[in-house]
């Protein structure tokens, strides 16, 4: 037909209208072309006009392929190889083209552009044939698409593109789309996603298509390394976009949608998001699994970079809250008796590390006070899925400072609603926060037995107040008993309600039915160890009567060792729980094994008891008899007295070591206490697990701590344990400190050292350090010393949380708070102790003083031990001369932080940098840290002059400055002699008598370190009285060391 009406035109212009030969058409053709030479544009209009004709729409937009010559250099444009000119006449031409066709339909050229684009798009969205099951192009998809995004942006400004009619005609085609295409058009402008979204007529089609594709892009994203960042870039869009619009009061009312409909959409895809990764947690996920990668994709939204200051803080909140809510309400199965029942499980360490994650990202935005708020509404106005709310509880404590106090707020406004108005759920709610917080251990929590003896065990507790709130509470307590763990009715049975006696029945009721179900579960009061903390947070089911027996055996053991008597707890057991001391107790500790052949402790104590007549006789003999019986029968490499130990399991310490690793790599950023608290949860379950019977996450209510100073001694596990956390708490600080200083990193070092001041652990802790500083000091790093300074000011800063310790001879007898402990074990007799000594106290005073520079002396008081700080002024005087004149104000510097992050330097001048710290020298003006003569005089009595760092002649000069300049004129009030010679005498005398006493009570202590003080020093110091002071002497002497007096 084309060719008819080419060949029409052509007859049309012959002369008289003859019809001539094709052959002769083209021949005029040329004569005429050579004729004419202007007839070039006329050629140009005719091929337009014929390509016009014969246009295949369904392809031009498309076209890439072909020479460029038969292509109107569309395939060159489209790969940007072509220069501007040649872009702007292929747009022509398209747009050219769409106009005339538009006229021919009779349609509007902005509807046809639209249909255009909208089929071409479709076209590279099946492109691939497994499109249903992705949501981003590939390569040559997003090639492609760039290409015709170009086009639409001509078309766009030249008002030949209609939004609406393209965004209906893309939902015509919906399940072809893929995601990223419409990102696409949404970033460069040619149809916004809200707009996008708005022009479909069906909520649910579109909720659905969203999700659809969220997920597939979640999936994607976590799948492949290609092009992540572009994923990303479109999952944040799509989640600032709901979030804008799902969470803002005012709507927008010009578009052309229904009041509410996008919002609605919004909200509606974000739950169902959350859903689709509850439901996967739910079920059960496999670490690096798709599902696990897609779930934790989602998760990752919830955090306040991805909005970007794009999204206002109201609406922020509005969205984590409205999420939070939506957690916590998710699938309210579980009654309440399932939750008593299950708790345990839902510890911060034993939740899965995903849902924890998306908790603490909702945390950030939202204040601790808001979140108690919360929690408290939306148990009061909605069914909850209580394994949610509990672990959010966990989570809560563990990762927010505050928390612990307004959880207990929040428990006692419970408590009082309770027994006011007998509010059965506020005391459910009370008692099943208090429990799952009591689980995270006492460095985060009371203990539960605390909690409850504190708000039960008083005339001022919340039951005292009538009758009714009596019968309300053991009413409840009896409701709970067929549900509840053994340990918590044991604490109500041992540490009960105060009760009025003419109500004891009451109590007495409930007691009686708590031991029926103890028996039933095979559990008994009597079965209880000696030793036992009923604040523990583990089960009594799992600490058997069998398996506690041993650890009472050692603990009892380890009291006799140092005290040669039988323990209390032993004899009050021998009284008053005879069944656990005859059936269990005893026969642990009567154990046959091959007797040593000199009587060791284990010997002495059975004999001890034997002779109080705490043994059967029966039970005695047949004991003796299984010892002989096993002396017979002994292989022939057996020790006596030893018995093999049981292997140990690794898996638990493997996993102890990754936990240490995961913290060590999140001390980049030691300032984000969420996550380190959230990893030193986990490892304090682990150390748990480690030492699995052992652990004992009670407090050290009223009780003590024996160490023995001549053989401090750690079971293998135990050792491995504590020097797996004692190096990681070293590696951490110095790594945390490369990149804050002390007063920066936050409060993690102290949460990290609570986890290691439980009642089990705390003792095997102590014990290595005194192994360490008492018998390996010389050989500790740099790191290792700046660590575990840093390790005994924390724990001097819990020193009011944890018990004293009694150490056996030649130690002081007397109880040690934890500072003094850490001041007994540095000695200053030999040169090497010496040097430990001063690392050790310029140590942890350079660091206390930055740690706590913005804090209240008091703070710093009970970090450090005055015994400490005198110590490090004695070395100082002794080891620098120059230390020795008086400071001027240009000496004195400002903050101390320097020496503590220079772990290399030379330890001297590090010394002498703090001694010229202004604060450390106002800290000196403290009377409890006045180095006064007296204890001058007993640490210069310590030293060997045999291994002393100064020679005689150094020593008899710092003995002659000490005594003659320094003491004897000082003032008494400063601890010197106020200038009597007589005094100095007399004060000398004292202290040589007490050193000598001291040293004849210690004569059984051979080996010992502790025995100090020769009488060679002792007749040094003795001589000095007699020596006139030289003065002139006395100023060359004071001279430092490489320093020598000028000369004219």
């Amino acid at each position: 037909m084309s060719d008819s009406r080419v060949q029409g035109a052509a007859s049309g212009r012959g002369s008289g209208g003859r019809r001539r030969a094709w052959s002769e058409l083209l021949a005029g053709r040329v004569r005429r072309q050579e004729r004419s030479p202007g007839r070039g544009q006329e050629l140009q209009e005719s091929a337009v006009l014929l390509l016009r004709s014969h246009l295949d729409w369904s392809h031009l937009l498309l076209e890439v392929e072909g020479p460029p010559h038969k292509k109107l250099c569309l395939g060159s444009w489209i790969d940007h190889d072509v220069p501007e000119a040649c872009t702007h006449l292929s747009s022509s031409l398209i747009g050219s083209a769409l106009r005339d066709h538009a006229s021919l339909l009779g349609v509007p050229v902005a509807v046809l552009s639209s249909q255009m684009v909208a089929s071409s798009i479709v076209r590279i969205c099946e492109a691939e044939a497994e499109h249903a099951h992705r949501a981003l192009l590939d390569s040559v998809q997003r090639k492609k698409l760039s290409s015709l995004i170009e086009i639409a942006q001509y078309l766009l400004a030249h008002s030949m593109f209609s939004r609406l009619s393209f965004c209906q005609e893309l939902w015509k085609v919906q399940n072809s789309l893929l995601l990223e295409a419409l990102w696409h058009l949404h970033v460069q402008n040619i149809v916004s996603l809200q707009e996008l979204l708005e022009s479909h007529a069906d909520l649910q089609a579109t909720v659905a298509w969203l999700f659809r594709n969220l997920r597939l892009l979640c999936e994607q994203i976590e799948a492949s390394c290609q092009h992540t960042d572009i994923a990303r870039a479109m999952l944040s869009d799509f989640v600032q976009m709901f979030v804008s619009n799902g969470f803002q009061k005012n709507s927008d009312l010009r578009r052309n949608v229904q009041p509410g409909q996008m919002p609605q959409v919004a909200v509606a895809v974000l739950e169902r998001m959350l859903i689709l990764a509850l439901e996967a947690l739910g079920a059960g996920l496999q670490e690096e699994s798709p599902t696990h990668k897609a779930v934790s994709c989602w998760f990752s939204v919830f955090s306040i970079h991805t909005f970007c200051r794009t999204i206002s803080t109201d609406s922020l909140k509005k969205f984590f809250s409205h999420t939070l809510t939506q957690i916590l309400t998710y699938k309210p199965v579980l009654r309440v008796s399932d939750a008593v029942q299950m708790q345990r499980e839902w510890s911060f360490a034993r939740t899965h590390p995903l849902l924890t994650s998306v908790y603490r990202r909702l945390f950030v935005i939202v204040s601790p006070e808001e979140l108690i708020s919360h929690l408290q509404e939306v148990l009061e106005t909605h069914e909850v899925n209580w394994q949610h709310v509990l672990s959010c509880v966990s989570t809560l404590v563990i990762c927010l400072p505050e928390a612990q106090q307004l959880v207990n707020d929040w428990v006692a406004r419970l408590l009082a609603r309770a027994f006011e108005s007998c509010d059965l759920d506020s005391m459910v709610t009370a008692f099943l926060v208090v429990r799952q917080a009591a689980l995270e251990g006492p460095s985060v929590f009371l203990s539960y037995a605390d909690w409850f003896q504190a708000s039960f065990g008083s005339a001022k507790g919340y039951h005292g107040c009538s009758k009714k709130a009596l019968v309300f509470l053991f009413k409840f307590l009896s409701d709970l008993v067929p549900f509840e763990a053994p340990r918590y009715m044991q604490v109500h049975i041992l540490h009960p309600p105060l009760v009025p006696s003419k109500y004891r029945s009451l109590l007495t009721d409930y007691i009686t039915l708590a031991k029926t179900r103890l028996a039933d579960l095979k559990v008994s009061i009597e079965n209880l160890g000696l030793y036992e903390d009923l604040s523990s947070a583990r089960d009594v089911t799992e600490s058997q009567p069998h398996s506690q027996a041993p650890q009472d055996v050692e603990k009892a053991l380890l009291v006799f060792e140092h005290t040669g008597k039988i323990p209390v707890a032993v004899l009050e057991a021998s009284i008053f729980r005879r069944p656990y001391y005859l059936s269990h107790f005893l026969p642990a500790l009567l154990t046959p094994r091959v007797l040593p052949r000199v009587p060791d402790t284990r010997v002495a104590f059975i004999e001890s008891l034997k002779r109080a007549d705490k043994i059967p006789p029966s039970l005695y003999s047949t004991y003796r008899q299984a010892c002989s019986a096993a002396e017979r029968e002994k292989p022939e490499d057996a020790a006596p007295g030893m018995k093999v130990e049981p292997g140990h399991v690794e898996e638990p310490l493997e996993l102890l070591t990754i936990a240490l690793g995961e913290l060590r790599a999140a001390m980049t950023d030691p300032v984000q206490y969420d996550v380190l608290s959230a990893q030193i949860a986990v490892i304090s379950e682990r150390v748990g697990s480690v030492l699995g019977l052992s652990e004992d996450r009670g407090s050290f209510e009223a009780s003590k701590i024996q160490l023995s100073v001549l053989a401090p001694e750690l079971e293998q596990q135990e050792q491995k344990v504590v020097d797996l956390l004692l190096t990681s708490f070293c590696q951490n600080l110095m790594a945390a400190s490369s990149f804050a200083p002390p007063d920066r990193q936050g409060p993690w070092a102290s949460r990290f050292v609570m986890t290691m001041c439980e009642r089990t652990l705390l003792p095997a802790v102590l014990t290595r350090l005194c192994q360490l500083l008492h018998r390996q000091g010389p050989s500790l790093s740099a790191s290792h010393v700046l660590g575990l300074a840093a390790l005994a000011v924390h724990l001097g800063e819990s020193r009011s949380a944890l018990p004293e310790v009694h150490m056996g001879p030649p130690a002081p007898a007397r109880g040690l708070s934890i500072p003094e402990f850490f001041n007994s074990l540095l000695t200053c007799g030999t040169a090497e102790s010496s040097l430990l000594c001063l690392k050790f106290c310029t140590a942890a005073i350079s660091y206390s003083l930055c740690k706590f520079s913005s804090q209240s002396r008091d703070v710093l008081y009970s970090c450090l031990s005055p015994g400490l700080i005198k110590k490090f002024q004695f070395m100082v005087f002794r080891l620098f001369s120059e230390a020795r004149d008086p400071l001027s104000q240009e000496d004195t510097a400002g903050h101390p932080s320097k020496p503590w992050c220079l772990p290399s330097a030379d330890w001297q001048q590090v010394a002498l940098y703090l001694w010229k710290q202004r604060t450390f020298q106002e800290l000196l003006k403290e009377e409890q840290f006045h180095l006064t003569y007296r204890n001058w005089l007993q640490l210069e009595l310590e030293i060997q002059p045999e291994v002393d760092s100064l020679s005689d002649t150094e020593r008899r000069d710092f003995h002659q400055w000490a005594i003659h300049e320094h003491f004897l004129p000082k003032p008494a009030a400063a601890g010197g002699c106020d200038g009597d010679l007589e005094t100095a005498c007399t004060v000398l005398v004292d202290v040589l008598m007490d050193f000598c006493q001291s040293s004849r009570s210690y004569d059984h202590s051979e080996s010992s370190d502790l025995v100090l003080g020769g009488c060679t020093g002792n007749r040094d110091i003795f001589s000095r009285l007699q020596d006139p002071p030289q003065p002139a002497s006395v100023s060359a002497r004071r001279q430092p060391p490489g320093r020598t007096a000028s000369h004219p």
